[in-house]
Protein backbone atom coordinates (compact mmCIF):
# COMPACT_ATOMS: atom_id res chain seq x y z
CA UNK A 1 0.00 0.00 0.00
CA UNK A 2 1.04 3.24 -1.16
CA UNK A 3 1.25 6.64 1.45
CA UNK A 4 1.20 9.93 -0.40
CA UNK A 5 1.11 13.24 0.28
CA UNK A 6 -2.31 15.01 0.28
CA UNK A 7 -1.88 18.73 0.93
CA UNK A 8 0.70 18.01 3.66
CA UNK A 9 -1.40 14.99 5.30
CA UNK A 10 -0.26 11.24 4.67
CA UNK A 11 -2.85 8.91 3.81
CA UNK A 12 -3.03 4.78 2.86
CA UNK A 13 -3.53 4.86 -0.51
CA UNK A 14 -4.02 1.93 -2.88
CA UNK A 15 -3.12 1.75 -6.90
CA UNK A 16 -3.16 -0.22 -10.19
CA UNK A 17 0.31 -0.38 -10.20
CA UNK A 18 0.61 -2.27 -6.93
CA UNK A 19 -2.58 -3.80 -6.90
CA UNK A 20 -3.41 -5.16 -11.09
CA UNK A 21 -5.94 -6.40 -12.78
CA UNK A 22 -4.15 -9.60 -12.82
CA UNK A 23 -4.02 -9.73 -9.22
CA UNK A 24 -7.76 -8.70 -8.16
CA UNK A 25 -8.71 -11.68 -10.88
CA UNK A 26 -6.44 -14.32 -8.95
CA UNK A 27 -8.12 -12.90 -5.41
CA UNK A 28 -11.79 -13.66 -7.19
CA UNK A 29 -11.01 -16.63 -9.19
CA UNK A 30 -12.82 -18.62 -7.31
CA UNK A 31 -15.74 -16.36 -6.01
CA UNK A 32 -19.29 -15.77 -7.12
CA UNK A 33 -20.31 -11.89 -7.57
CA UNK A 34 -23.69 -10.99 -6.91
CA UNK A 35 -25.12 -7.72 -7.90
CA UNK A 36 -28.22 -7.28 -6.07
CA UNK A 37 -29.50 -4.10 -7.84
CA UNK A 38 -29.60 -2.97 -11.06
CA UNK A 39 -30.33 1.01 -10.67
CA UNK A 40 -27.39 3.80 -10.14
CA UNK A 41 -24.79 1.76 -9.41
CA UNK A 42 -25.20 -1.82 -10.45
CA UNK A 43 -25.11 -1.95 -14.22
CA UNK A 44 -21.75 -0.18 -14.24
CA UNK A 45 -20.29 -2.14 -11.46
CA UNK A 46 -21.57 -5.41 -12.73
CA UNK A 47 -20.73 -4.88 -16.83
CA UNK A 48 -16.87 -3.49 -15.78
CA UNK A 49 -16.76 -7.07 -13.45
CA UNK A 50 -18.05 -8.70 -16.34
CA UNK A 51 -15.50 -6.91 -18.64
CA UNK A 52 -12.31 -7.77 -16.50
CA UNK A 53 -12.81 -11.22 -16.61
CA UNK A 54 -14.71 -11.90 -12.90
CA UNK A 55 -17.55 -14.24 -12.65
CA UNK A 56 -20.55 -11.95 -11.69
CA UNK A 57 -24.32 -12.63 -11.92
CA UNK A 58 -26.67 -10.37 -11.62
CA UNK A 59 -30.44 -10.48 -9.47
CA UNK A 60 -33.39 -8.28 -10.03
CA UNK A 61 -36.73 -8.84 -9.94
CA UNK A 62 -37.96 -10.96 -13.22
CA UNK A 63 -40.07 -9.24 -15.63
CA UNK A 64 -39.28 -5.35 -14.22
CA UNK A 65 -37.53 -3.02 -16.43
CA UNK A 66 -34.17 -3.17 -14.58
CA UNK A 67 -34.28 -7.29 -15.71
CA UNK A 68 -34.95 -6.28 -19.03
CA UNK A 69 -31.84 -3.62 -19.11
CA UNK A 70 -29.84 -6.03 -17.69
CA UNK A 71 -30.78 -8.84 -20.22
CA UNK A 72 -30.28 -5.99 -23.03
CA UNK A 73 -26.76 -5.50 -21.22
CA UNK A 74 -25.46 -8.87 -22.21
CA UNK A 75 -26.64 -10.72 -19.10
CA UNK A 76 -28.32 -14.07 -19.45
CA UNK A 77 -31.47 -15.14 -17.59
CA UNK A 78 -30.23 -18.74 -16.06
CA UNK A 79 -26.39 -18.24 -16.94
CA UNK A 80 -25.80 -14.82 -15.20
CA UNK A 81 -28.68 -13.31 -14.19
CA UNK A 82 -31.38 -14.52 -11.89
CA UNK A 83 -34.76 -13.39 -9.65
CA UNK A 84 -32.78 -12.30 -7.02
CA UNK A 85 -33.04 -14.80 -4.34
CA UNK A 86 -31.67 -17.43 -5.98
CA UNK A 87 -28.68 -14.70 -6.97
CA UNK A 88 -28.05 -14.56 -3.11
CA UNK A 89 -28.35 -18.17 -2.84
CA UNK A 90 -25.54 -18.21 -5.46
CA UNK A 91 -23.16 -15.33 -4.79
CA UNK A 92 -20.29 -16.11 -2.64
CA UNK A 93 -19.62 -11.96 -2.22
CA UNK A 94 -22.69 -10.05 -2.69
CA UNK A 95 -22.72 -6.64 -3.62
CA UNK A 96 -26.03 -5.10 -2.05
CA UNK A 97 -26.67 -2.26 -4.37
CA UNK A 98 -30.12 -1.68 -4.32
CA UNK A 99 -31.55 2.27 -3.48
CA UNK A 100 -31.01 2.37 0.55
CA UNK A 101 -34.67 2.46 1.39
CA UNK A 102 -34.80 -0.51 -0.96
CA UNK A 103 -31.98 -2.32 1.23
CA UNK A 104 -33.64 -1.69 4.28
CA UNK A 105 -36.83 -3.92 3.04
CA UNK A 106 -34.87 -6.72 1.52
CA UNK A 107 -32.65 -7.01 4.62
CA UNK A 108 -34.31 -9.66 5.76
CA UNK A 109 -34.12 -12.17 2.55
CA UNK A 110 -30.40 -11.02 1.89
CA UNK A 111 -29.20 -11.71 5.75
CA UNK A 112 -30.78 -15.46 5.74
CA UNK A 113 -28.61 -16.40 2.68
CA UNK A 114 -25.47 -14.67 4.12
CA UNK A 115 -23.80 -17.76 5.16
CA UNK A 116 -20.39 -18.27 7.02
CA UNK A 117 -17.41 -17.35 4.83
CA UNK A 118 -19.87 -14.87 2.17
CA UNK A 119 -19.01 -11.65 2.38
CA UNK A 120 -21.23 -8.51 2.10
CA UNK A 121 -20.36 -5.47 0.06
CA UNK A 122 -21.74 -2.17 -0.40
CA UNK A 123 -21.24 1.19 -2.23
CA UNK A 124 -22.41 3.39 0.70
CA UNK A 125 -22.26 3.70 4.51
CA UNK A 126 -25.70 4.50 4.76
CA UNK A 127 -27.00 1.11 6.17
CA UNK A 128 -24.39 -0.12 8.44
CA UNK A 129 -23.57 3.16 9.91
CA UNK A 130 -27.39 4.00 10.78
CA UNK A 131 -28.10 0.82 11.68
CA UNK A 132 -30.58 1.67 14.42
CA UNK A 133 -32.69 3.13 12.13
CA UNK A 134 -32.36 0.60 8.95
CA UNK A 135 -32.20 -2.71 10.81
CA UNK A 136 -29.19 -4.08 8.89
CA UNK A 137 -26.93 -5.55 11.08
CA UNK A 138 -24.82 -8.38 9.25
CA UNK A 139 -24.16 -11.46 10.72
CA UNK A 140 -20.51 -11.80 12.26
CA UNK A 141 -19.38 -15.09 10.42
CA UNK A 142 -19.46 -12.68 7.25
CA UNK A 143 -16.92 -10.28 5.63
CA UNK A 144 -18.55 -7.07 5.29
CA UNK A 145 -16.53 -4.07 3.16
CA UNK A 146 -17.62 -0.87 1.05
CA UNK A 147 -15.98 0.41 -2.38
CA UNK A 148 -17.93 3.43 -3.21
CA UNK A 149 -16.66 5.01 -6.62
CA UNK A 150 -16.81 9.17 -6.39
CA UNK A 151 -19.33 9.39 -9.18
CA UNK A 152 -22.41 7.94 -10.48
CA UNK A 153 -22.14 4.14 -12.05
CA UNK A 154 -22.77 6.12 -15.74
CA UNK A 155 -19.55 7.96 -15.00
CA UNK A 156 -18.25 4.80 -13.62
CA UNK A 157 -19.37 3.04 -16.60
CA UNK A 158 -17.96 5.73 -19.22
CA UNK A 159 -14.77 6.18 -17.63
CA UNK A 160 -14.01 2.51 -17.58
CA UNK A 161 -15.04 2.58 -21.31
CA UNK A 162 -12.81 5.50 -22.34
CA UNK A 163 -9.97 3.41 -20.47
CA UNK A 164 -9.90 5.50 -17.31
CA UNK A 165 -11.13 4.88 -14.16
CA UNK A 166 -12.95 6.70 -11.31
CA UNK A 167 -11.38 7.42 -7.52
CA UNK A 168 -13.22 4.87 -4.90
CA UNK A 169 -12.80 4.73 -1.21
CA UNK A 170 -12.53 1.47 0.32
CA UNK A 171 -13.37 0.49 3.82
CA UNK A 172 -13.86 -2.90 6.25
CA UNK A 173 -16.46 -2.65 8.57
CA UNK A 174 -15.94 -6.67 9.79
CA UNK A 175 -13.28 -9.01 8.96
CA UNK A 176 -14.33 -12.69 9.67
CA UNK A 177 -12.67 -14.68 7.24
CA UNK A 178 -8.98 -12.87 7.59
CA UNK A 179 -9.27 -12.10 3.74
CA UNK A 180 -11.86 -8.87 3.41
CA UNK A 181 -8.73 -6.58 2.35
CA UNK A 182 -7.25 -8.51 -0.66
CA UNK A 183 -11.23 -8.91 -1.46
CA UNK A 184 -12.57 -5.96 -1.15
CA UNK A 185 -9.32 -4.31 -2.94
CA UNK A 186 -9.81 -6.67 -5.63
CA UNK A 187 -13.37 -5.67 -5.92
CA UNK A 188 -12.38 -2.11 -6.20
CA UNK A 189 -9.96 -2.93 -9.20
CA UNK A 190 -12.38 -5.07 -10.44
CA UNK A 191 -15.15 -2.56 -10.51
CA UNK A 192 -12.95 -0.05 -12.21
CA UNK A 193 -11.79 1.86 -9.91
CA UNK A 194 -8.51 4.63 -10.25
CA UNK A 195 -7.35 4.51 -7.08
CA UNK A 196 -8.36 3.43 -3.97
CA UNK A 197 -8.51 5.55 -0.51
CA UNK A 198 -9.06 3.87 2.76
CA UNK A 199 -12.03 5.53 4.90
CA UNK A 200 -14.45 3.88 7.26
CA UNK A 201 -18.14 3.47 7.09
CA UNK A 202 -18.76 6.53 9.38
CA UNK A 203 -16.86 8.96 7.97
CA UNK A 204 -17.57 7.61 3.97
CA UNK A 205 -21.30 8.45 4.73
CA UNK A 206 -21.18 11.39 6.50
CA UNK A 207 -18.65 12.56 3.59
CA UNK A 208 -20.79 11.78 1.25
CA UNK A 209 -24.61 12.42 2.26
CA UNK A 210 -22.49 16.00 3.06
CA UNK A 211 -21.45 16.32 -0.77
CA UNK A 212 -24.52 15.47 -2.10
CA UNK A 213 -26.35 17.93 -0.63
CA UNK A 214 -23.70 20.29 -0.84
CA UNK A 215 -20.73 21.51 -3.24
CA UNK A 216 -21.77 18.43 -5.84
CA UNK A 217 -25.61 18.59 -6.38
CA UNK A 218 -27.60 20.86 -3.55
CA UNK A 219 -25.74 23.77 -3.24
CA UNK A 220 -24.28 24.02 -6.78
CA UNK A 221 -27.92 24.39 -8.18
CA UNK A 222 -29.13 26.13 -5.05
CA UNK A 223 -25.47 29.13 -6.13
CA UNK A 224 -26.99 28.52 -10.06
CA UNK A 225 -30.33 29.47 -9.28
CA UNK A 226 -28.70 32.76 -6.90
CA UNK A 227 -26.71 34.08 -9.72
CA UNK A 228 -28.95 33.54 -12.28
CA UNK A 229 -32.40 34.83 -10.88
CA UNK A 230 -30.01 38.85 -10.11
CA UNK A 231 -28.88 38.39 -13.86
CA UNK A 232 -32.26 38.24 -14.83
CA UNK A 233 -33.72 40.71 -12.66
CA UNK A 234 -30.97 43.41 -13.57
CA UNK A 235 -32.44 42.81 -17.36
CA UNK A 236 -29.81 40.09 -18.88
CA UNK A 237 -31.10 37.83 -21.33
CA UNK A 238 -32.04 34.15 -20.42
CA UNK A 239 -29.04 32.87 -22.64
CA UNK A 240 -26.65 35.62 -21.29
CA UNK A 241 -27.40 35.00 -17.96
CA UNK A 242 -27.24 30.79 -18.58
CA UNK A 243 -23.94 31.63 -20.19
CA UNK A 244 -22.41 33.84 -17.31
CA UNK A 245 -23.76 31.23 -14.69
CA UNK A 246 -23.40 27.35 -15.98
CA UNK A 247 -22.27 27.19 -19.40
CA UNK A 248 -19.20 28.50 -19.34
CA UNK A 249 -18.02 27.27 -15.56
CA UNK A 250 -19.10 23.74 -16.84
CA UNK A 251 -17.98 23.67 -20.33
CA UNK A 252 -14.74 25.77 -20.15
CA UNK A 253 -13.49 26.62 -16.50
CA UNK A 254 -14.15 23.40 -14.66
CA UNK A 255 -12.26 20.99 -17.03
CA UNK A 256 -9.05 22.93 -16.14
CA UNK A 257 -9.80 22.78 -12.52
CA UNK A 258 -9.82 18.79 -13.30
CA UNK A 259 -6.58 18.81 -15.02
CA UNK A 260 -4.33 20.85 -13.07
CA UNK A 261 -6.30 22.43 -9.70
CA UNK A 262 -8.24 25.99 -8.94
CA UNK A 263 -5.00 27.98 -9.33
CA UNK A 264 -4.06 26.71 -12.86
CA UNK A 265 -7.97 27.37 -14.17
CA UNK A 266 -7.32 31.04 -12.53
CA UNK A 267 -3.85 31.51 -14.25
CA UNK A 268 -5.53 31.01 -17.58
CA UNK A 269 -8.29 33.66 -17.19
CA UNK A 270 -7.73 37.20 -17.75
CA UNK A 271 -6.89 39.25 -15.14
CA UNK A 272 -9.72 40.79 -14.45
CA UNK A 273 -11.22 37.48 -13.66
CA UNK A 274 -8.57 36.82 -11.61
CA UNK A 275 -8.39 39.60 -9.42
CA UNK A 276 -12.03 39.02 -9.01
CA UNK A 277 -12.38 35.71 -7.78
CA UNK A 278 -9.78 36.21 -5.57
CA UNK A 279 -11.14 38.95 -4.04
CA UNK A 280 -14.71 37.25 -3.71
CA UNK A 281 -13.94 33.56 -3.03
CA UNK A 282 -13.33 34.02 0.89
CA UNK A 283 -16.27 36.36 1.18
CA UNK A 284 -18.57 33.16 -0.58
CA UNK A 285 -16.68 30.59 1.84
CA UNK A 286 -17.78 33.00 5.45
CA UNK A 287 -20.94 33.09 4.09
CA UNK A 288 -21.86 29.58 3.23
CA UNK A 289 -19.65 27.58 6.29
CA UNK A 290 -22.31 28.21 8.39
CA UNK A 291 -24.92 26.58 6.30
CA UNK A 292 -22.84 23.98 5.55
CA UNK A 293 -21.87 22.95 9.64
CA UNK A 294 -25.35 23.04 9.37
CA UNK A 295 -25.74 20.63 7.33
CA UNK A 296 -22.83 18.65 8.59
CA UNK A 297 -24.83 18.60 11.85
CA UNK A 298 -28.07 17.23 10.13
CA UNK A 299 -25.88 14.51 8.82
CA UNK A 300 -24.20 13.49 12.08
CA UNK A 301 -27.00 13.47 13.85
CA UNK A 302 -28.62 11.47 11.93
CA UNK A 303 -32.01 13.62 10.52
CA UNK A 304 -30.85 13.51 7.06
CA UNK A 305 -30.74 9.51 7.02
CA UNK A 306 -34.23 9.44 8.80
CA UNK A 307 -35.88 12.06 6.42
CA UNK A 308 -34.20 10.03 3.63
CA UNK A 309 -35.50 6.81 4.65
CA UNK A 310 -39.24 8.54 5.56
CA UNK A 311 -39.14 10.04 2.02
CA UNK A 312 -37.96 7.24 -0.29
CA UNK A 313 -39.98 4.56 1.67
CA UNK A 314 -43.51 6.32 0.74
CA UNK A 315 -45.65 4.28 -1.69
CA UNK A 316 -45.90 7.31 -4.21
CA UNK A 317 -41.85 8.15 -3.80
CA UNK A 318 -41.31 7.87 -7.45
CA UNK A 319 -44.25 10.13 -8.39
CA UNK A 320 -42.81 12.92 -6.02
CA UNK A 321 -40.15 12.75 -7.10
CA UNK A 322 -40.44 13.49 -10.77
CA UNK A 323 -42.34 16.42 -9.78
CA UNK A 324 -39.75 18.04 -8.14
CA UNK A 325 -37.40 16.54 -10.92
CA UNK A 326 -39.76 18.51 -13.28
CA UNK A 327 -39.53 21.62 -11.24
CA UNK A 328 -36.09 22.05 -11.86
CA UNK A 329 -36.16 20.98 -15.81
CA UNK A 330 -38.79 23.17 -16.46
CA UNK A 331 -37.51 26.36 -14.41
CA UNK A 332 -36.76 29.01 -17.11
CA UNK A 333 -32.58 28.61 -16.09
CA UNK A 334 -32.77 24.70 -17.72
CA UNK A 335 -35.19 25.74 -20.49
CA UNK A 336 -32.84 28.08 -21.58
CA UNK A 337 -29.75 25.43 -20.47
CA UNK A 338 -31.42 23.17 -22.66
CA UNK A 339 -31.04 25.78 -25.98
CA UNK A 340 -28.12 26.94 -24.85
CA UNK A 341 -26.67 22.95 -25.05
CA UNK A 342 -28.50 22.20 -28.97
CA UNK A 343 -25.87 25.10 -30.04
CA UNK A 344 -22.86 23.59 -29.18
CA UNK A 345 -21.26 22.37 -32.16
CA UNK A 346 -20.91 18.26 -31.45
CA UNK A 347 -24.86 18.51 -31.56
CA UNK A 348 -25.06 20.50 -34.90
CA UNK A 349 -26.42 18.29 -37.36
CA UNK A 350 -23.28 17.41 -39.84
CA UNK A 351 -23.46 19.11 -43.53
CA UNK A 352 -23.70 16.61 -46.11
Amino acid sequence: MAKLNFGGTEENVVTRDEFPLSKAQEVLKNETVAVIGYGVQGPGQALNQKDNGINVIVGQRKNSKTWDKAVSDGFVPGETLFEIEEALEKGTIICYLLSDAAQIELWPTVKKHLTKGKALYFSHGFGITFNEQTGIIPPADVDVFLVAPKGSGTSLRRMFLQGRGLNSSYAIFQDATGKAKERVVALGIAVGSGYLFETDFKKEVYSDLTGERGTLMGCIQGIFAAQYEVLRSKGHSPSEAFNETVEELTQSLMPLVAENGMDWMYANCSTTAQRGALDWWKKFRDATKPVFEELYNSVATGKESQRSIDSNSQSDYREKLNEELKELRESEMWQAGKTVRSLRPENQAVEA
